[in-house]
């Protein structure tokens, strides 16, 4: 990847990580680690890889994302914002009565393209949007990211099964493997290992990629490209927190907003971070 488009790349990631945080902490609830474990991916594929346009939401040959793991909305809300579908101000209203951002993606905001967040259901109707895609003879392709958690559901089977099926080439999974779910580790409350080797049972062409680095991203999502005739899915390494120290691994951050001091303490640290970056 090009350095100085890898470095814009970590600019802009490191912006929807405030998003977030700002989001979340406003809200006074909502699920930070799982949202800053994904801020990398949703920045590679709104700011380099997908075909989307703000003012043009609606798009009928546009690609289409799905955030099957919904309750890490505040990530995709950030990245919305940053890309210009609506104000950054809405990101202050998040889960307020009567605002535009609800706790779980919904259609009716501009960008999002399916209401989301009973778990496996998302790759589900991202499958559904794919075999759509191949009948209309289209070319826009569908992209999903699901949790590592999640995909202990077996819906998500089910939809990977008929994904294979169907040779439903135009679907990207991505599995955001960050190792914690909301009771524990996933390997603890019921593990899904071996990820790779299940998704390959089931069809699929699997690649493994790093979720925080953008030459990692980009090579995983360029093969993706050239793979004919089966989904794929990115099953990508992942840290829950990632870009908030204190956050970092910690499974008590799965669903829980932080604090006046610990938000002031997190948004110094990323504005550290940015200008470092920018410097």
């Amino acid at each position: 990847m090009d350095a100085n488009l890898k470095k814009q790349l970590e600019i802009q990631a490191c912006k929807i990580r405030m998003g977030i945080l700002t989001g979340v902490y406003n809200a006074k609830s909502g699920h930070p680690g799982g949202s800053l474990s994904i801020a990398d991916t949703l920045t590679y594929l709104y700011f380099n890889k997908m075909n989307v346009d703000p003012k043009d939401p609606d798009n009928q040959d546009r690609d289409r994302f799905v955030l099957s793991k919904g309750h890490t909305a505040p990530a995709l809300y950030s990245t919305l914002a940053n890309k210009g579908f609506f104000s950054l101000e809405e990101l202050k209203s998040l889960r307020h009565i009567g605002a535009l951002l609800q706790g779980h993606p919904c259609i009716h905001i501009p960008g999002v393209d399916m209401s989301s967040g009973s778990l496996g259901q998302g790759i589900s109707v991202a499958a559904g949007m794919a075999l759509s895609g191949k009948i209309s003879n289209k070319s826009y392709k569908v992209y999903t990211v699901l949790g590592d958690g999640e995909i202990e559901e077996g819906q998500v089977w089910e939809a990977a099964m008929f994904a294979a099926h169907y040779k439903l080439d135009n679907l990207v999974a991505v599995v955001d493997n960050n190792g914690l779910q909301i009771d524990g580790a996933i390997k603890d409350v019921m593990s899904p290992y071996s990820i790779t080797d299940k998704f390959k049972a089931f069809g699929w062409h699997v690649i493994e990629a790093d979720a925080h680095d953008f030459d990692s991203l980009d090579a995983a999502f360029t093969e993706a490209d050239t793979i004919k005739d089966k989904p794929v899915v990115i099953v990508q390494k992942s840290v829950k927190g990632k870009g908030v120290s204190f956050m970092e691994n910690q499974v008590s951050w799965h669903g829980t907003a932080p604090n006046a001091q610990q938000y002031a303490d997190a948004m110094n640290e990323l504005e550290s971070t940015l200008k470092g970056l920018e410097g």
